[in-house]
């Protein structure tokens, strides 16, 4: 049985963006209660909004993936940090939540996740005292954090210092890759570091992580996923560490974590990839493992949609469209067009639209003459990226494919 989250009392009123709504407050469960249509509801533009159906297949293929491939899976909570969503993937059977700051740390915390993996240095005395209290108060609490250096081993140290009883803070010695981020470069210095976990009093290690998405290609991430299996090996040889966690993460690179550590005993391998659960109609699009396996493409599909009306027609070829960088990320490519709905409600692929540049809340569209795009139009788009899609909206409508509003989702960032 999945950990039951404490989901906070959320509501809609007159703040919440892409929502017409005067009146008074209504929670979450009263407003998805009202079983709204998207385009008759009390929805003004631009409006970005869940389809239940994609992010239904995409919960579950990951989590047939995994369970299938032999991998534990600790999804990246940082893409939605909507603790609705993290409730479906626990549900899915996730083995934890992965947390990028310490602040989600303790969102992630307060939802009642049970354990949690920062994938990230940890320096702040009074987050990893907190931690080690945390612990202490709750045998049913875990809690994993990263090291790459003397000086994070030293910083965790210190903020245990002088405790008397509970658990010791439990490190992941991070790998990185040449010309990265954070993470050791060689073994030498995983030894190193791991050594100094062993050795300071309050500390345990718990094994190794890496991160393979900088490295561009399949030779490469094998490269590195066998370093870390190495790694773990070291640990277990040199200082006797019994099955050590190895995790990885990125969401471009899965079928080659399955591949070279699903189903290993030596070490308990842990998957962290996030942004499948909203997939998207761009980056990774292009560079889900899908792509390569079986179940082809379909298997994940895009579940946010942007709606966004068309106000102005001023040039032959040009459309403007009320939608800019305050609503639609644009770190990873703009917004996709998917769908055009006149304003009769007839509806066709936007084919041959492309978004050309975006301002502070206007797209500039290039649109084909011949698809007749007239002002009152509205377009469904797809995002690029979602780790950056979901923190510019505070609540999220969750449609289902007659276009019903289910469900509404509130994000923490």
């Amino acid at each position: 049985m999945s950990d039951r989250l404490t989901i906070p009392q959320e509501h809609v009123d007159w703040r919440t963006k892409g929502l017409w709504w005067p009146g008074g407050p209504l929670t979450l469960e009263e407003f998805a209660a009202r079983r709204d249509n998207l385009f008759t509801g009390p929805f003004t533009w631009p409006l970005m909004v869940l389809r239940a159906s994609a992010l239904e297949r995409n919960i579950t293929a990951l989590a047939d993936f995994t369970r299938e491939g032999g991998l534990l899976f600790a999804p990246h909570g940082k893409t939605s940090m909507a603790p609705a969503l993290i409730q479906r993937q626990l549900d899915a059977g996730a083995w934890g939540v992965t947390a990028a700051t310490a602040n989600q740390v303790l969102d992630l915390r307060r939802f009642g996740v049970r354990r949690i993996l920062l994938a990230n240095q940890l320096f702040d005395g009074k987050v990893l005292r907190w931690a080690a209290d945390e612990a202490a108060a709750d045998p049913g609490f875990e809690f994993l954090f990263y090291a790459d250096s003397a000086e994070g081993v030293a910083a965790a140290a210190r903020s245990v210092a002088g405790r008397e009883g509970g658990r010791p803070l439990r490190i992941l010695v991070e790998r990185g890759v040449p010309g990265g981020r954070t993470g050791c470069r060689t073994r030498e210095e995983v030894l190193a570091v791991a050594r100094a976990v062993e050795e300071a009093p309050g500390l345990a290690l718990a094994g190794v992580a890496g991160y393979e998405g900088p490295l561009g290609d399949a030779d490469a991430v094998r490269g590195f996923l066998r370093d870390l299996s190495g790694d773990a090996a070291a640990l277990t040889d040199a200082l006797g560490v019994g099955q050590p966690i190895v995790s990885v993460g990125g969401s471009a690179w899965f079928d080659l974590v399955a591949e070279e550590m699903g189903g290993r005993t030596e070490y308990i391998p842990v998957l962290r990839s996030g942004a499948y659960v909203a997939h998207d109609d761009g980056l990774y699009r292009r560079t889900t493992p899908y792509n390569r396996l079986p179940e082809g493409p379909g298997a994940l599909a895009g579940a946010l949609e942007l709606w966004a009306q068309v106000t102005s027609t001023p040039e032959r070829g040009l459309a403007i469209a009320a939608l800019g960088r305050r609503e639609a990320n644009y770190d990873q490519g703009f917004p996709v067009p998917r769908l055009l709905r006149r304003a009769d409600g007839g509806a066709e692929a936007a084919e041959g639209v492309e978004i050309t540049d975006l301002n502070d809340h206007h797209a500039y569209l290039r649109v084909p003459p011949e698809l007749g795009v007239r002002p009152g139009d509205l377009l469904s788009f797809g995002i690029s990226h979602p780790c950056t899609a979901f923190d510019r909206w505070h609540v999220i409508p969750v449609v289902d494919d007659a276009d019903t509003v289910v469900d509404a989702v509130a994000t923490y960032f």
